[in-house]
């Protein structure tokens, strides 16, 4: 039994990174690059992207560390993951939610560089302690989030037909690592993430993701239901890959922190699924509505 955990952990990190690259470049291969310029050509958007992924979310993030009893390391990965909008599987959770997909295919990677960006400018500042510089935490995020989107973006734009060609492969490499991640994340991390009942670690993830669902859906600020829908569950999600990413940059880091990013991986799964038949139902009765006129 032993070697088998053995073999799995000389693989986690590997299937970690196919599992980033693959999701971010299938992100980018869907990108219409003249639908994001005119996306980024809208200040409203803009301002509502930036407000509530990097202002109300470190916000609120720091909130629930003052009102739930958490351990350092659930703090770190509260605070951190609180600057990583939007998970890479939010395309999918959006078209069984009927959100609109075009203002998706922008949000998408908007919040992506926005998260490079922002994350180790902010992260140091925010996190009492956590001792690494704003170079250490952009390096990984840059090669393994913003790379591979641009060029999923830029092959997309010149060479369409490569696009279309390549990308149900990378799909299915970037479903294929998903799984191969959650399945290898239960293996190894399974008995750890039992060992967290009574932490609160799970409640205040649930508390953040569902409140930033919440908050920004209800405050749409004259964005359409479909539209506030993308909005909800991109700020409801995190990017779990930026936030590994991130934490495992940081030396000597406590074992705690990676055993609550995965935990954050597969409760977003859930609760992200879970919210789209409600948010999709909202969508059809907005469409009654409009039909009953």
């Amino acid at each position: 039994m032993n070697s088998i955990l053995e073999f799995i952990q000389t693989l986690f990190n590997p299937t970690v990174l196919i599992f980033t690259v693959s999701n971010l470049a299938a992100m980018g291969l869907q990108v219409k690059l003249p639908s994001l310029i005119a996306a980024l050509r809208d200040k409203r958007f803009l301002t509502l992207v930036f407000v509530w992924g990097w202002v109300l979310g470190p916000a609120f993030g720091s909130l629930i560390t003052k009102v739930v009893p958490l351990a350092e390391p659930y703090v770190i990965v509260m605070l951190l993951t609180s600057l990583a909008s939007c998970a890479p599987f939010l395309q999918q959770v959006v078209g069984k939610a009927r959100g609109e997909m075009n203002f998706a295919g922008a949000f998408i990677p908007l919040t992506a560089v926005g998260t490079v960006v922002l994350m180790p400018l902010m992260a140091p500042r925010l996190i009492q302690g956590l001792t690494i510089s704003t170079w250490a935490l952009a390096k990984p995020l840059l090669l393994t989030v913003l790379l591979p989107l641009i060029l999923g973006v830029a092959i997309r734009e010149f060479a369409p037909k490569a696009a279309n060609k390549g990308f149900p492969a990378v799909k299915a490499i970037a479903v294929l690592s998903t799984l191969a991640t959650i399945v290898f994340c239960l293996a190894l991390y399974g008995p750890a993430m039992l060992n967290t009942a009574g932490s609160y670690a799970l409640l205040s993830m649930t508390l953040f993701m569902v409140g930033m669902g919440l908050i920004t859906y209800r405050f749409g600020f004259g964005l359409q239901q479909a539209e506030r829908t993308v909005m909800a569950l991109g700020m409801g999600t995190r990017n779990i890959a930026a936030v590994l990413a991130g934490a495992l940059a940081i030396p000597n880091a406590d074992p705690r922190i990676v055993v609550m990013v995965i935990m954050w991986t597969l409760w977003s799964v859930v609760l992200a699924f879970a919210a789209a038949p409600l948010l999709a139902k909202q969508a059809g009765k907005r469409v009654g509505l409009e039909q009953g006129k």
